[in-house]
C-alpha cells in the first residue's frame, strides 16, 4: 500500500495546515513549527508492510514537538516506535532527558508514548520506520536506554541497521503483500538483536528458534480472546508453516492448542475471582478469553483444576471468608 503528498502545489500560506495534517497521518499527531517566515515546499511518499509504516520526508526547516496533550487525546492508543534514518540535513532530537544530534547515515529511536522533540534547521531528508510497541521483541527498560541516542550507520550491527532498512525501503513499492509483511518481520528481528547487542544481552544458541516462538507467544498472547485463534491462523500471521509451528511448541513439550488453553484457563481463573464475575457469569467469562463453548470450557477447567467453575469461585469465597 503506497500514498504520496506534497505541498508545491500549495501556496506558501495553505501549506501549513495540510504539512501538519500530514505530519499526523504519517506518524502521529505533533505540533508542527516551521522555522522560516513562508514554509518550503513538503513531500512525503509512504509504503505499508505488514505492520511498518515507511515514509520519506523531505522539507524546509521546521520543529515538531509531541507534548502531554497531544499523548493523552491518544491514549487508547497503542504505543508506536519511530525509527528515522537521517539522509540530508542535521536534526536535534530530545526525549528522556537526552539530546542527540542525527546526521546522514545516523539513525535514532523515538517512543510515541513519551513526550518528545525534533528541530531540523535547515532543508532535510529522512525516511522512517513505524511500527507498533509490541511488535518487538525488547524488554521497555532496554528500549528506553537507547530513544533520542544517535547510532551511526558506518559499522558494526548499526550499519546492518541501516543497510537492511534503506534497502527495505527501496524496495517497498515493488513488493507484494505477503514478501512485504515478511521483509517487515525480517527488520523487526534484526531490529530486536541490534538492541540486545547495544544492551550486552547475548542471544542464546538457536536464538532464531526461540526468537521466533517469543513472536509466536506475543501473537498468540495479544489474539487470545479471538475464538477462531488456530495453529493455521497463527502460522498465516507469523510467517511460517504449520508443520514449523508445531514443532516450535514439541520443544517446550506443549501442542499449540494445549499453550493457548493454559493461556486462557489462567485468565478465566482470575477473572472468576474478580468483582466482574458477578455481571459476566461463567459463561461471559470463558467467550471473554476466546471459548466459544461453555460446556466445552467447563470440562477443560475441570481438568485442569480438579473441579468446576463455580466450585472454584465457592472455594475462593469460602477462603476468604475465613481468613
Amino acid at each position: 500500500m503506497s500514498a504520496s503528498l506534497s505541498t508545491a502545489p500549495l501556496s506558501p500560506s495553505d501549506r501549513a495546515q495540510s504539512w501538519s495534517e500530514a505530519v499526523a497521518h504519517a506518524f502521529v499527531p505533533m505540533a508542527v513549527d516551521f522555522l522560516e517566515e513562508l514554509p518550503s515546499p513538503g513531500s512525503i511518499e509512504g509504503h505499508r508492510l505488514g505492520p511498518v509504516r515507511i515514509s520519506r520526508v523531505q522539507a524546509g526547516p521546521q520543529m515538531v514537538t509531541r507534548g502531554r496533550r497531544l499523548i493523552a487525546d491518544g491514549d487508547g492508543d497503542s504505543p508506536s516506535l519511530i525509527l528515522s534514518l537521517q539522509e540530508r540535513g542535521t536534526a536535534l532530537k530530545e526525549q528522556d532527558g537526552r539530546e542527540a544530534l542525527l546526521r546522514p547515515g545516523d539513525f535514532s529511536f523515538t517512543d510515541t508514548s513519551r513526550v518528545y522533540r525534533k528541530k531540523i534547521e535547515e532543508d532535510f531528508a529522512f525516511t522512517s520506520f513505524v511500527f507498533p510497541r509490541a511488535e518487538l521483541d525488547v524488554s521497555d527498560r532496554d528500549l528506553r536506554a537507547l530513544t533520542a541516542t544517535s547510532f551511526s550507520g558506518g559499522g558494526g550491527s548499526a550499519a546492518l541497521v541501516a543497510t537492511y532498512l534503506s534497502r527495505m525501503a527501496h524496495e517497498a513499492p515493488g513488493l507484494d503483500e505477503a514478501v512485504g509483511r515478511r521483509a517487515a518481520a525480517t527488520a523487526l528481528d534484526l531490529l530486536a538483536l541490534f538492541i540486545d547487542d547495544h544492551g550486552g544481552h547475548a542471544r542464546p544458541q538457536g536464538s532464531r528458534t526461540a526468537a521466533s516462538l517469543e513472536r509466536v507467544k506475543d501473537h498468540i498472547l495479544r489474539n487470545l480472546r479471538d475464538p477462531g485463534l488456530s495453529p493455521s491462523t497463527i502460522a498465516e500471521a507469523t510467517f511460517m508453516s504449520v508443520r514449523f509451528l508445531h514443532k516450535l511448541f514439541q520443544q517446550e513439550g506443549v501442542t499449540v492448542g494445549g499453550w493457548i488453553r493454559t493461556q486462557r484457563l489462567e485468565r478465566c481463573s482470575r477473572d472468576l475471582l474478580r468483582p466482574m464475575a458477578g455481571e459476566l457469569g461463567v459463561a461471559g467469562i470463558a467467550r471473554r478469553w476466546g471459548f466459544a463453548n461453555s460446556s466445552h470450557f467447563t470440562r477443560a477447567f475441570r481438568a485442569a483444576y480438579g473441579m468446576t467453575p463455580k466450585d472454584w469461585q465457592v472455594g475462593a469465597d469460602h477462603v476468604s471468608r475465613h481468613d
